[in-house]
């Protein structure tokens, strides 16, 4: 929880006169975009909150530093890939997805606020993304960089973990999103349906192996073929065990992340005029 003593992040609950004194300063805006999708049976479908509350993290830290950083409200729904066959699911058009983001810089920018970070917690948010960005920079000849969590989050899996212990945990509805999630938002997650760690279904389209969403493997070349990921994943689990997630890997997960991220703001702000 935000303490009196430190800076309003939230752009939400940020004044209108607020806004008028700091905003023409053009601290730092990050915009976090989740999904509201399956996790597993065991973690909420709105992931959308652990991107929202790392930006928060990301942010605070980020002033701490010396690097004023406000948080734009997150953006729930995350943009159309694999994920369309879960009940309750809400995704966007990946042609919504760019309109809304592209609608977002366009807004921001009329002000004069410039200095902006997508804090990405959905791989099919970054294609859209990456188109918006790369239009962008052809219309103004600004840079948006991408801060993707997850993929971070990976890569610092192997070296908390180790490669063989890591291998065994990190996949979608295991780690690194469970741990964070029991970490964050402990009452959230119910322990009493953490499935058990399952191989993934081998056979797919053509009778040919799974081999990450959207391709197979034939004779151990990849062959991209469109299929969703019920079709490969158990109930939202793919490699991963989520047996193994543990509160104490989600808080070393997010202690690092958030280190890493305010680092790149700040040294992104310092960058940019």
């Amino acid at each position: 929880m935000v303490t009196m003593t430190e800076p309003k992040v939230h752009m939400g609950l940020i004044t209108g006169g607020e806004a008028r004194d700091l905003y023409p300063t053009n601290p730092v805006v990050l915009i976090p975009v989740g999904s509201h999708e399956d996790q597993g049976p065991h973690a909420p479908m709105g992931d959308y909150l652990l991107a929202e509350k790392l930006a928060e993290l990301i942010a605070l830290d980020a002033c701490k530093r010396g690097t004023r950083t406000v948080v734009a409200p997150v953006l729930a729904y995350g943009g159309d890939d694999f994920f369309g066959p879960m009940i309750g699911g809400i995704h966007l058009r990946r042609t919504t997805a760019v309109a809304v983001f592209e609608d977002m810089l366009t807004t921001l920018a009329r002000n004069g606020m410039t200095r902006v970070i997508f804090i990405n917690g959905h791989g099919g948010n970054a294609q859209p993304i990456q188109d918006v960005t790369r239009a962008w920079l052809k219309s103004t000849g600004r840079v948006v960089p991408s801060l993707y969590l997850w993929r971070i989050g990976y890569g610092l899996l192997t070296t908390l973990l180790g490669a063989e212990a890591s291998k065994a945990v990190s996949g979608h509805g295991a780690d690194p999103l469970t741990s964070i999630t029991m970490h964050l938002f402990p009452d959230r997650v119910r322990h009493d349906m953490i499935p058990e760690g399952k191989p993934l279904k081998r056979e797919t389209t053509f009778d040919l192996p799974f081999l990450q969403l959207g391709a197979l493997s034939f004779e151990g070349h990849e062959v991209g073929v469109p299929f969703e990921y019920d079709a490969a994943y158990n109930h939202g689990v793919s490699k991963g065990d989520p047996r193994l997630c543990k509160p104490e890997t989600g808080k070393i997960l997010t202690d690092q992340i958030t280190d890493v991220c305010s680092r790149f703001v700040v040294h992104f702000a310092a960058r940019t005029p």
